[in-house]
Protein backbone atom coordinates (compact mmCIF):
# COMPACT_ATOMS: atom_id res chain seq x y z
CA UNK A 1 0.00 0.00 0.00
CA UNK A 2 2.83 2.32 0.96
CA UNK A 3 4.62 1.58 -2.29
CA UNK A 4 1.46 2.38 -4.25
CA UNK A 5 1.18 5.74 -2.55
CA UNK A 6 4.78 6.55 -3.41
CA UNK A 7 4.13 5.64 -7.05
CA UNK A 8 1.03 7.87 -7.13
CA UNK A 9 2.91 10.76 -5.54
CA UNK A 10 5.79 10.37 -8.03
CA UNK A 11 3.32 10.30 -10.91
CA UNK A 12 1.62 13.44 -9.64
CA UNK A 13 4.98 15.18 -9.24
CA UNK A 14 5.96 14.20 -12.78
CA UNK A 15 2.64 15.47 -14.11
CA UNK A 16 3.14 18.73 -12.22
CA UNK A 17 6.58 19.15 -13.76
CA UNK A 18 5.20 18.47 -17.24
CA UNK A 19 2.40 20.97 -16.69
CA UNK A 20 4.91 23.55 -15.44
CA UNK A 21 7.04 23.05 -18.54
CA UNK A 22 4.00 23.50 -20.79
CA UNK A 23 2.98 26.63 -18.89
CA UNK A 24 6.46 28.13 -19.25
CA UNK A 25 6.56 27.27 -22.95
CA UNK A 26 3.11 28.75 -23.49
CA UNK A 27 4.51 32.05 -22.23
CA UNK A 28 8.05 31.99 -23.61
CA UNK A 29 7.28 30.66 -27.10
CA UNK A 30 5.13 33.64 -28.19
CA UNK A 31 7.63 36.07 -26.66
CA UNK A 32 10.56 34.44 -28.46
CA UNK A 33 8.56 34.38 -31.70
CA UNK A 34 7.68 38.09 -31.47
CA UNK A 35 11.24 39.09 -30.55
CA UNK A 36 12.66 37.20 -33.51
CA UNK A 37 9.97 38.59 -35.78
CA UNK A 38 10.81 42.15 -34.72
CA UNK A 39 14.53 41.61 -35.36
CA UNK A 40 13.98 40.12 -38.79
CA UNK A 41 11.47 42.71 -39.90
CA UNK A 42 14.08 45.45 -39.45
CA UNK A 43 16.11 43.84 -42.26
CA UNK A 44 13.05 43.12 -44.43
CA UNK A 45 11.83 46.70 -44.11
CA UNK A 46 15.25 48.09 -45.07
CA UNK A 47 15.24 46.06 -48.28
CA UNK A 48 11.67 47.13 -49.05
CA UNK A 49 12.62 50.79 -48.58
CA UNK A 50 15.66 50.37 -50.86
CA UNK A 51 13.50 48.57 -53.41
CA UNK A 52 10.92 51.37 -53.25
CA UNK A 53 13.68 53.93 -53.86
CA UNK A 54 14.69 52.05 -57.02
CA UNK A 55 11.10 51.74 -58.29
CA UNK A 56 10.37 55.43 -57.71
CA UNK A 57 13.48 56.44 -59.68
CA UNK A 58 12.59 53.99 -62.46
CA UNK A 59 9.13 55.55 -62.63
CA UNK A 60 10.65 59.04 -62.65
CA UNK A 61 12.75 58.19 -65.70
CA UNK A 62 10.34 55.92 -67.60
CA UNK A 63 6.86 57.02 -66.51
CA UNK A 64 5.99 53.52 -65.31
CA UNK A 65 6.97 50.90 -62.75
CA UNK A 66 8.48 47.49 -63.50
CA UNK A 67 7.61 44.08 -62.04
CA UNK A 68 10.89 42.59 -63.30
CA UNK A 69 13.65 42.14 -60.74
CA UNK A 70 16.23 41.85 -63.53
CA UNK A 71 15.04 45.01 -65.30
CA UNK A 72 15.16 46.97 -62.07
CA UNK A 73 18.65 45.77 -61.17
CA UNK A 74 19.98 46.46 -64.67
CA UNK A 75 18.54 49.97 -64.46
CA UNK A 76 20.33 50.58 -61.15
CA UNK A 77 23.63 49.30 -62.53
CA UNK A 78 23.64 51.06 -65.91
CA UNK A 79 21.33 54.10 -66.02
CA UNK A 80 22.68 57.55 -65.12
CA UNK A 81 21.02 59.72 -62.52
CA UNK A 82 20.51 63.26 -63.80
CA UNK A 83 20.70 66.01 -61.23
CA UNK A 84 20.40 69.77 -61.55
CA UNK A 85 23.03 71.78 -59.70
CA UNK A 86 21.56 75.12 -58.62
CA UNK A 87 23.34 78.34 -57.84
CA UNK A 88 21.43 81.53 -57.11
CA UNK A 89 17.66 82.09 -56.95
CA UNK A 90 15.15 84.53 -58.38
CA UNK A 91 14.28 87.55 -56.27
CA UNK A 92 10.77 88.73 -55.47
CA UNK A 93 11.36 91.65 -57.83
CA UNK A 94 12.22 89.29 -60.71
CA UNK A 95 9.22 87.07 -59.98
CA UNK A 96 6.87 90.04 -59.85
CA UNK A 97 8.24 91.15 -63.23
CA UNK A 98 7.15 87.78 -64.68
CA UNK A 99 10.50 86.02 -64.71
CA UNK A 100 10.14 82.31 -63.92
CA UNK A 101 12.68 79.55 -63.43
CA UNK A 102 12.10 78.08 -66.94
CA UNK A 103 12.37 81.53 -68.54
CA UNK A 104 15.58 82.29 -66.64
CA UNK A 105 17.10 78.96 -67.71
CA UNK A 106 16.18 79.67 -71.35
CA UNK A 107 17.83 83.10 -71.18
CA UNK A 108 20.99 81.51 -69.79
CA UNK A 109 21.01 78.70 -72.36
CA UNK A 110 20.56 81.16 -75.23
CA UNK A 111 23.37 83.28 -73.82
CA UNK A 112 25.65 80.24 -73.61
CA UNK A 113 24.93 79.36 -77.24
CA UNK A 114 25.78 82.89 -78.36
CA UNK A 115 28.99 82.86 -76.35
CA UNK A 116 30.10 79.46 -77.64
CA UNK A 117 29.67 80.56 -81.26
CA UNK A 118 32.39 83.17 -80.86
CA UNK A 119 34.59 81.87 -78.06
CA UNK A 120 35.99 78.76 -76.47
CA UNK A 121 36.10 78.29 -72.71
CA UNK A 122 38.21 76.20 -70.41
CA UNK A 123 35.18 75.00 -68.44
CA UNK A 124 31.62 75.90 -67.44
CA UNK A 125 32.87 78.24 -64.73
CA UNK A 126 34.63 80.36 -67.34
CA UNK A 127 31.57 80.25 -69.62
CA UNK A 128 29.22 81.46 -66.91
CA UNK A 129 31.65 84.17 -65.82
CA UNK A 130 31.72 85.46 -69.40
CA UNK A 131 27.97 85.57 -69.98
CA UNK A 132 27.29 87.10 -66.55
CA UNK A 133 29.70 89.87 -67.41
CA UNK A 134 28.99 90.39 -71.10
CA UNK A 135 25.59 89.11 -72.26
CA UNK A 136 23.04 91.91 -72.58
CA UNK A 137 19.96 89.71 -71.92
CA UNK A 138 21.53 88.17 -68.84
CA UNK A 139 22.40 91.60 -67.48
CA UNK A 140 19.00 93.06 -68.43
CA UNK A 141 17.25 90.36 -66.38
CA UNK A 142 19.81 90.63 -63.56
CA UNK A 143 20.75 86.97 -63.79
CA UNK A 144 24.36 87.41 -62.74
CA UNK A 145 25.12 84.61 -60.28
CA UNK A 146 22.13 82.55 -61.46
CA UNK A 147 23.24 79.12 -62.73
CA UNK A 148 21.66 75.79 -63.53
CA UNK A 149 23.71 72.77 -64.71
CA UNK A 150 22.44 69.26 -65.39
CA UNK A 151 25.01 66.61 -64.52
CA UNK A 152 24.97 62.81 -64.69
CA UNK A 153 25.78 60.84 -61.55
CA UNK A 154 26.33 57.16 -60.88
CA UNK A 155 22.88 55.78 -60.04
CA UNK A 156 24.00 53.59 -57.12
CA UNK A 157 25.99 56.40 -55.56
CA UNK A 158 23.23 58.98 -56.08
CA UNK A 159 20.45 56.82 -54.60
CA UNK A 160 22.27 54.85 -51.92
CA UNK A 161 25.32 56.95 -51.01
CA UNK A 162 27.88 54.14 -51.15
CA UNK A 163 25.80 51.43 -49.46
CA UNK A 164 25.95 49.16 -52.53
CA UNK A 165 28.16 48.26 -55.47
CA UNK A 166 27.16 46.38 -58.64
CA UNK A 167 27.29 43.03 -56.84
CA UNK A 168 25.76 43.83 -53.46
CA UNK A 169 22.83 45.76 -55.00
CA UNK A 170 21.33 42.40 -56.01
CA UNK A 171 20.38 41.87 -52.37
CA UNK A 172 17.63 44.51 -52.37
CA UNK A 173 15.28 42.27 -54.36
CA UNK A 174 15.78 39.36 -51.92
CA UNK A 175 13.79 38.80 -48.73
CA UNK A 176 16.15 38.40 -45.74
CA UNK A 177 15.95 35.10 -43.83
CA UNK A 178 14.09 33.47 -46.74
CA UNK A 179 16.85 31.35 -48.24
CA UNK A 180 17.00 33.44 -51.42
CA UNK A 181 13.31 34.14 -52.08
CA UNK A 182 12.60 37.41 -53.91
CA UNK A 183 10.04 40.04 -53.09
CA UNK A 184 6.74 39.64 -54.93
CA UNK A 185 6.37 42.69 -57.20
CA UNK A 186 3.20 43.67 -59.04
CA UNK A 187 2.51 46.81 -61.06
CA UNK A 188 -0.60 48.55 -62.35
CA UNK A 189 0.65 51.11 -64.84
CA UNK A 190 -2.83 51.82 -66.23
CA UNK A 191 -4.62 52.81 -63.03
CA UNK A 192 -6.79 55.91 -63.47
CA UNK A 193 -8.28 58.14 -60.80
CA UNK A 194 -11.95 59.14 -60.74
CA UNK A 195 -10.88 62.22 -62.70
CA UNK A 196 -9.38 60.03 -65.41
CA UNK A 197 -5.78 60.83 -64.50
CA UNK A 198 -3.33 57.97 -65.11
CA UNK A 199 -1.34 57.12 -61.98
CA UNK A 200 1.04 54.13 -62.30
CA UNK A 201 1.09 51.98 -59.14
CA UNK A 202 3.36 49.27 -57.77
CA UNK A 203 3.42 46.91 -54.84
CA UNK A 204 6.28 44.85 -53.36
CA UNK A 205 5.49 42.17 -50.78
CA UNK A 206 7.11 39.73 -48.37
CA UNK A 207 4.61 37.26 -46.85
CA UNK A 208 5.18 36.14 -43.25
CA UNK A 209 6.01 32.62 -44.41
CA UNK A 210 8.98 33.86 -46.42
CA UNK A 211 10.99 35.26 -43.51
CA UNK A 212 9.38 33.53 -40.50
CA UNK A 213 8.85 30.08 -42.00
CA UNK A 214 11.52 28.39 -39.87
CA UNK A 215 9.98 29.56 -36.58
CA UNK A 216 7.18 28.04 -34.49
CA UNK A 217 4.48 26.91 -36.92
CA UNK A 218 1.53 27.51 -34.60
CA UNK A 219 2.67 31.04 -33.78
CA UNK A 220 3.02 31.71 -37.50
CA UNK A 221 -0.51 30.44 -38.14
CA UNK A 222 -1.84 32.58 -35.27
CA UNK A 223 -0.09 35.67 -36.63
CA UNK A 224 -1.41 35.16 -40.13
CA UNK A 225 -4.96 34.56 -38.85
CA UNK A 226 -4.87 37.75 -36.74
CA UNK A 227 -3.80 39.90 -39.69
CA UNK A 228 -6.35 38.37 -42.05
CA UNK A 229 -9.19 38.94 -39.57
CA UNK A 230 -8.14 42.58 -39.45
CA UNK A 231 -8.10 42.59 -43.27
CA UNK A 232 -4.39 43.39 -43.25
CA UNK A 233 -1.83 41.94 -45.63
CA UNK A 234 -0.20 38.97 -43.82
CA UNK A 235 3.37 40.18 -44.15
CA UNK A 236 5.25 43.35 -45.04
CA UNK A 237 4.67 45.39 -48.18
CA UNK A 238 5.10 48.80 -49.80
CA UNK A 239 2.73 50.41 -52.27
CA UNK A 240 -0.68 49.27 -53.46
CA UNK A 241 -1.81 48.28 -56.95
CA UNK A 242 -5.46 49.07 -56.25
CA UNK A 243 -5.29 52.60 -54.86
CA UNK A 244 -2.62 55.34 -54.65
CA UNK A 245 -1.03 55.48 -51.18
CA UNK A 246 2.20 57.38 -51.96
CA UNK A 247 4.05 54.02 -52.01
CA UNK A 248 3.72 53.75 -48.22
CA UNK A 249 4.77 50.67 -46.28
CA UNK A 250 2.15 48.86 -44.19
CA UNK A 251 4.34 49.36 -41.12
CA UNK A 252 4.40 53.17 -41.56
Amino acid sequence: MKASRIIVICALCAAAVVMAVFCVKSVTTPIKFENTRAEREVAVIKNLVDLRTAEVEFHHQHGRFTASHDTLLMFLKTAPKKEVLKEGSLTDKQLEAGLTEPKAIKILNDAKKRALKKNSFEDNDALYAFIWENDAEVKKNELQGFRRDTIELNMLQALYKGQFDENSINSIVEIPFSDGMKFEIEVNNDYKTSQGIRVPLFEARAPFESYLGDLNKQELVNLRDREQKLEHYPGLKVGDIYAPNNNAGNWE
